[in-house]
């Protein structure tokens, strides 16, 4: 398909640096095709705020804004919760949200006869990835255009160039020109002086943080919360009942008032190259605290520990893009299933950053006191003499064998 056959894209927009400048050159590059912007609901929350009336200022014909919050939360984010799934020790914010987009992005292209879809993903970076295998599974013969892979603009300085040069408004400026990703889940922040791994983050610069206060700004006194979980899932907070995109969203303004959930890292990107960034994830980090937690008293020990092995496969496969695969269904089948017993109460004390453990409760604990206690109990001690003897006779006879003895 040559560029003068392209006579109508759907467009990824955000109304970032990126796909700002995307539709004028589109519009330049792609004779002048008609351009439906798409911006995906994910709990950005004020970056929505009047991204109609840039669409169309910069020569989009419509903006497209789908809510996909609670799909994201229900189907990506709670099943890699029970999974307790970190890339890394990174949270997945960005990677939980491009599988719906892209899903989104798929569904209307085909509604709207579109030619291709376009995306301002960077070569370099995991986006491309995730949003193409989404739209490779929902719109196989799709068109995709990836700017970044075509045009001569080299930075995000050039970049800043181009729109200035079309008029194009920027809510930012060269100094605070971070790259950013904000979802419900999250905040991402990549580039300028976070470029360079010996530069410690400034976490109290005007603008910096987004979603709450650094560790240092934090209150002097703790905050106690209690989240409810049923079958891995939370069901409330402070005994108030709701779903989960909005204890989500609870648990951000409670985690965020503490410096919760704010670290610094190099992550293995999937292209190759390592990245730094700073990531935001306040009510993130608080619920896989206490999942794991609740975990500790209700699942057995051989379930647990495959979890922990098969949780680094699912997070590879979200952070890689592969959400819509049969390995994914199978293995959030597992994660289900061993959730089933993962109900029950956490109360947690939150200080300056710290997740501290404040006490839990589940009507499936197998933990015993009565076992356990260093005083009296059932548990008959002279048995472990038999299972040390049956456990150690590999062992036993090996060294039996070393000696000549056998």
């Amino acid at each position: 398909m040559n560029k003068d056959s392209i006579k109508k894209v759907v467009l990824a927009y955000s109304g970032g640096l990126d796909t700002s400048i995307i539709i004028p050159w589109l519009k330049e590059n792609y004779n002048d095709p008609e351009i439906i912007a798409v911006s995906g609901n994910v709990g950005q929350a004020d970056e929505l705020e009047g991204l109609e009336e840039k669409a169309l200022a910069t020569g989009a014909s419509k903006l497209i804004v789908c809510d996909l919050v609670d799909e994201m939360v229900d189907e990506i984010i709670i099943p890699s919760l029970k999974m307790n799934a970190k890339y890394e020790t990174y949270l997945l914010g960005t990677a939980f949200a491009r599988p719906v987009i892209g899903k989104k992005l798929a569904e209307i292209a085909l509604a709207e006869g579109a030619d291709a879809i376009v995306h301002g993903a960077t070569g370099k970076g995991n986006d491309q990835v995730r949003f193409e295998l989404a739209i490779k599974r929902f719109a196989p013969d799709m068109k995709i255009i990836a700017p970044w892979r075509e045009w001569n603009i080299k930075s995000r300085d050039e970049e800043i160039d181009y729109a200035e040069a079309h008029n194009i408004p920027l809510k930012f400026t060269r100094e605070t020109s971070y790259s950013k990703d904000k979802n419900l889940w999250h905040l991402s922040h990549e580039g300028l002086d976070l470029e360079d791994p010996s530069n410690e983050p400034d976490l109290d610069k005007p603008g910096f943080l987004e979603m709450g206060v650094s560790p240092y700004a934090a209150p002097d006194e703790p905050t106690y919360v209690t989240i409810d979980f049923e079958a891995g899932a939370p069901v409330a907070v402070n005994g108030e009942k709701m779903k989960a995109s909005k204890i989500i969203e609870k648990l951000n303004e409670v985690g965020g008032a503490n410096g919760i959930g704010i670290i610094d890292i190099v992550e293995n990107r999937l292209v190759g190259m390592k990245d730094r960034g700073v990531y935001e994830t306040p009510g993130g980090t608080i619920l896989y605290f206490a999942h794991q937690q609740l975990e500790m008293i209700t699942v057995d020990r051989d379930t647990l520990h495959v979890k922990q092995k098969l949780a680094v496969d699912y997070a590879d496969l979200i952070y890689n893009g592969k959400w819509y695969s049969p390995l994914q269904e199978a293995l959030t089948a597992f994660a289900n299933e061993s959730n089933k017993f993962v109900t029950g109460s956490v109360k947690l004390k939150l200080y300056k950053g710290n997740i501290i453990p404040a006490g839990m409760t589940s009507p499936y604990s197998l933990y015993s006191e009565n076992l356990v206690t260093f005083g009296e109990s059932d548990y008959d001690q002279k048995q472990a003499e038999g299972f040390i003897n049956l456990w150690g006779l590999p062992l036993k006879v090996q060294a039996l064998r070393e000696q000549g003895k056998l």
